[in-house]
């Protein structure tokens, strides 16, 4: 499985940013995506996850604020960012598993939010 991720960005504090991430190859049909973070000197994250039947989970620093979604016909996940702080700046990676646990990753893309 290959992950393209795209988005992410310089915003400043309050506003919005959108992330997205195409899955494609073997694909299972029940299957889980999301994304981590990382911050400088921080542990990686769990943000928010998607599983292929629509049950969503997220990480509780960003619930009201972060909506994840994604298209299945098209196996690709959207991460929409809204009210963006400074404490969300982070590498974010999308992954894909066959089940909430990752089993392939995509390259990280940078948010960076100004105060």
């Amino acid at each position: 499985v290959q992950l393209q991720a795209s988005g992410g960005g310089l915003v400043q504090a309050g506003g919005s940013l959108r992330l997205s991430c195409a899955a494609s190859g073997s694909i299972f049909s029940i299957n889980a995506m999301g994304w981590y973070r990382q911050a400088p000197g921080k542990q990686r994250e769990l943000v928010a996850a998607i599983t292929s039947g629509g049950f969503t989970k997220y990480a509780d620093s960003v619930k009201g604020r972060f909506t994840i979604s994604r298209d299945n016909a098209k196996n690709t996940v959207f991460l929409q960012m809204n009210s963006l702080k400074p404490e969300d700046t982070a590498v974010y990676c999308c992954y894909y598993g066959s089940s909430w646990f990752p089993n392939y990753w995509g390259q990280g893309t940078q948010v960076t939010v100004s105060s």
